[in-house]
């Protein structure tokens, strides 16, 4: 998961076993939240804080931009997986609890997990009784197919990760252009409105993931009302959950109001406590922290931490500290170099951006140990299965860079005394505080680079995230940061490095469109390893192989320095998300 994502981090390993895929769900559905603790330090890391069911009261959010997008096809920002949890829906979902288990997953609108026939190829879901739209229609599996199917048409909704995972596992998947041109995709079955079936091309063991994400929440054809409607569905999507939208104005609110439609002994996952959840949005991320800590704002949603200011109050007051948290998100943050824009398509000249950058400046521009996370030397969290340490770009004991090294690259590739080029980055938040470091950093050995800082809510779907935007605009390097889709190692990579999930029409998220063959066949590989061990060693591969590349500079292993407001009850990280799990979060007064 991407983009401030950037989406979305696992601490479990994936489901090893085909057969274990029938087990990751629950028939009756989880309970909503685990075991209550006191407000205090990092104990939403572990723990319910403020556990309650007090029911009503206003919840006030912030954030710095809007959304990438509401549409359930398209949307690819973890906060925004999080937050459309609380109005939307999915076949299955991540369980709404504290600690490990928050990232396996339980039935939603399915009463539990796909059942495997034919070998693993074949996956059925039950529908549960009494789930409906916002108007009061019942939903029904044609709903979930139809949502499914929009997926694939990234000629008009682009950006999600649906066609990426299900064109090439879903039978008939690779040549499927989507509902407004292509048809009805027949390995969807959905010909019983309480079941949907789906025909694999092979069996996936992790497929009980991929129905938690938003791309299976139900969308009416109806609302849906053509190849224009399906582009602008984003702006009158139809509620499955306990709110729906009542104001939403981009950029700057999202309003929710009590869904009347919806029906409680259908959903045990949710709790829905609060009678309204108000978001502003597009505020200074300064000023996000000032109305938090002064309690104006009950928290941030985007879960990328609290600037220096902030952090300087919240450590060193105990009052504010026993409401703050620190946790890992899983996400990586680094910087992609783009080998379609020279002189970087020479990898050594990629090589001397990796041994030129100053990690020590990149971790304090995220915000230091605390509030920014671990030096990073290679691509894989250290939360995922598959983690081995490896450091391919020494760069000193100090890990503010090998100077020596990079300028030797410099002179392999051509460059003796550097060259130009361009950093992108998101306007706000921490990104560009990230391109000055590394601006500073490559300018010691001659590489100049200039900034072109863009609106985040189109950064990485229009941005970088198009291919032959990069190109034309000779984006050389772009700052980014990449956490599971789901929480498995498959989940993490292949929207990041596999070829063959390259998007040229925009919402790419190989973002230096990296195809390497021996990638490719080592991520087929381990997709279908039943061994654990086997398979964490191929992933383990995948990551030696990406930096051997030199297309990706790591910097930073990713942790946040975050806020809850005291008078918010239910508050946990979700280790799905790696951030603050909004489902069922109520207030005190």
């Amino acid at each position: 998961m991407s983009r401030n994502k950037l989406v979305k981090a696992g601490s479990v390993a994936a489901v090893l076993a085909l057969g274990a895929a029938a087990c990751g769900g629950s028939s009756s559905g989880s309970k909503p939240t685990s075991t209550g603790v006191k407000a205090t330090y990092n104990a939403a890391i572990g723990g319910v804080v403020n556990k309650s069911t007090k029911v009503g009261g206003t919840i006030n959010y912030v954030a710095s931009s809007d959304f990438d997008s509401l549409d359930p096809a398209r949307t690819y920002y973890a906060y925004s997986w999080d937050y459309q949890r609380i109005y939307q829906r999915t076949l299955m979902m991540f369980k709404p609890v504290a600690g490990k288990d928050g990232a396996s997953v339980t039935g939603d609108l399915a009463t539990g997990a796909g059942a495997l026939s034919d070998g693993g190829k074949t996956v059925t879901y039950t529908l549960r009784d009494g789930i409906t739209f916002e108007t009061g229609a019942a939903i029904k599996s044609a709903d979930i197919k139809y949502a499914l199917e929009r997926s694939f048409a990234q000629d008009v909704i682009n950006g999600g990760p649906g066609a990426t995972y299900l064109s090439p596992i879903l039978v008939g998947g690779k040549t499927y252009k989507g509902p407004y041109k292509g048809g009805d995709l027949a390995s969807i079955d959905a010909t019983d409105p309480k079941k949907i079936v789906f025909h694999l091309t092979k069996a996936f063991a992790d497929f009980d993931y991929l129905m938690a994400l938003p791309i299976s929440t139900p969308v009416p054809k109806a609302s849906d009302t053509g190849r224009n409607g399906g582009a602008n569905y984003q702006f009158h999507v139809v509620s499955s959950g306990p709110y729906k939208i009542a104001t939403y104005q981009p950029g700057k609110v999202l309003n929710l109001v009590r869904n009347t439609a919806w029906k409680k002994d259908s959903d045990p996952n949710r709790l829905a406590l609060p009678d309204k959840i108000n978001l502003i949005e597009g505020l200074d991320s300064a000023d996000e922290d000032q109305r938090v800590l002064a309690g104006s704002a009950d928290m941030e949603i985007e879960g990328t931490g609290v600037q220096q200011d902030a952090q300087s109050k919240i450590l060193t007051n105990p009052t504010n500290k026993v409401n703050a948290d620190n946790p890992s998100t899983g996400f990586t943050r680094y910087i992609s170099i783009q080998q379609t824009v020279a002189p970087l398509d020479n990898v050594h000249c990629r090589r001397a951006v990796q041994y030129a950058a100053d990690k020590v400046a990149l971790q304090f521009s995220r915000g230091g140990p605390i509030a920014g996370g671990d030096v990073a030397t290679q691509l894989t969290p250290p939360n995922l299965s598959s983690y081995k340490k490896i450091d391919p770009y020494p760069s000193g004991s100090d890990n503010k860079g090998d100077l020596a090294k990079a300028k030797d690259e410099l002179k392999q590739c051509g460059k003796p005394s550097g060259f130009t080029t361009k950093i992108a980055t998101s306007n706000k938040g921490k990104g560009p505080k990230t391109a000055e470091a590394l601006q500073q950093g490559l300018k010691r050995v001659g590489i100049n680079a200039q900034i072109v800082a863009v609106d985040p809510s189109t950064y990485y779907s229009g941005v970088i995230g198009l291919p032959s935007n990069v190109k034309k605009q000779g984006l050389g390097l772009a700052v980014a940061g990449w956490g599971p889709d789901f929480p498995t190692p498959y989940g993490f990579f292949e929207s990041i490095v596999d070829g063959r999930a390259i998007k040229k029409d925009g919402g790419n998220s190989n973002y230096a469109e990296l195809n390497d063959p021996a990638i490719n066949s080592l991520i087929d590989q381990a997709g279908s390893e039943t061994d654990a061990s086997k398979r964490n060693d191929l992933w383990a591969q995948v990551d030696q192989k990406v930096m051997d590349a030199a297309v990706i500079l790591p910097f930073v292993a990713d942790k946040a320095l975050t806020y809850r407001g005291p008078r918010l009850t239910n508050v946990y990280i979700n280790q799905a998300f790696g951030i603050y799990d909004f489902v069922n979060i109520g207030v005190t007064s």
